[in-house]
């Protein structure tokens, strides 16, 4: 099992770095279907594997200035109610209902995703909104209908977390691309920092709900495999077109969505 924990975990590194998501949509099937973990445990499971990766693989992007600081500790700050409430609710729902429900989102947001890629093109710097800040005091200045749209996405994307045990960036990068504006490295930067606040928000939870029994030695080596993945995926982001990166993203989502969805719709009855 350990062995195996080596391949999945560079392979989910390298999703991690170069996408930003797909971090925990791929680790908790591993975790369930390759390496025989319950779901609940392996959701748990997914949260410190992807919080720690995440952290470590948001140095090299903030080093390229891919990272908003201010606008990503806010979004995660947000989500945490999001996150909380998301948590008690999955542990009213059966397993299979959640894996379900899981690869239905998915597919959602991968159609959302190659819609955009369709029909837009390269971003470039001076188009990039995230540069202009929401709210200024001096002089004072709020673009209101934007700090909604941050309100709302950040709560949704926390309930998401929470819900399904996982980092948020499958949800987390389409939010800041679709709803808010972002350019895709930027958008995959940010994430980033927003995973590490949402996985530790929604781990509190889930340990102090639950105090299940995690295999820590599996653990640290998916954690360490999946750390040198993701490192590699940040080298590999930075010479991908943006819009490449999203469409990876969206074929990513669809491909683990319907393996997702063929283990767990048989098992409804």
């Amino acid at each position: 099992m350990l062995l195996l924990a080596v391949p999945l975990g560079l392979a989910i590194g390298l999703s991690l770095g170069a996408l930003g998501g797909g971090g925990s949509i791929l680790t908790v099937p591993a975790l369930v279907y390759v390496l025989g973990q319950d779901p609940r445990t392996a959701t748990t499971s997914s949260l410190v594997i992807v919080g720690l990766t995440s952290l470590i693989a948001l140095v090299p992007h903030a080093r390229a200035r891919r990272v908003r600081f201010g606008q990503g500790l806010l979004f995660g700050a947000l989500g945490t109610a999001g996150s909380i409430a998301g948590t008690a609710l999955s542990a009213a729902v059966d397993p299979n209902v959640l894996l379900t429900a899981f690869a239905a989102l998915m597919l959602v947001v991968a159609t959302l995703m190659l819609r955009r890629s369709r029909r837009t093109g390269p971003a470039t710097a001076a188009g990039d909104p995230t540069a202009e800040p929401m709210l200024t005091l001096r002089p004072f200045s709020c673009s209101c209908p934007k700090v909604l749209k941050v309100i709302v996405t950040a709560t949704a994307v926390g309930l998401l977390t929470g819900f399904f045990g996982v980092g948020g960036g499958f949800a987390l990068v389409p939010a800041l691309v679709l709803a808010l504006g972002f350019p895709m490295p930027v958008a995959v930067g940010t994430s980033l920092l927003v995973i590490v606040v949402n996985s530790a928000t929604a781990l509190a939870a889930r340990v102090s709900s639950s105090g299940g029994q995690l295999d820590w030695t599996l653990i640290g080596v998916f954690t360490a495999a999946a750390t040198v993945g993701s490192l590699l995926g940040s080298r590999l982001m930075a010479r991908l077109h943006p819009r490449h990166l999203t469409r990876a993203f969206a074929v990513l989502l669809v491909a683990v969505a319907l393996y997702t969805a063929a283990r767990a719709i048989p098992m409804l009855g």
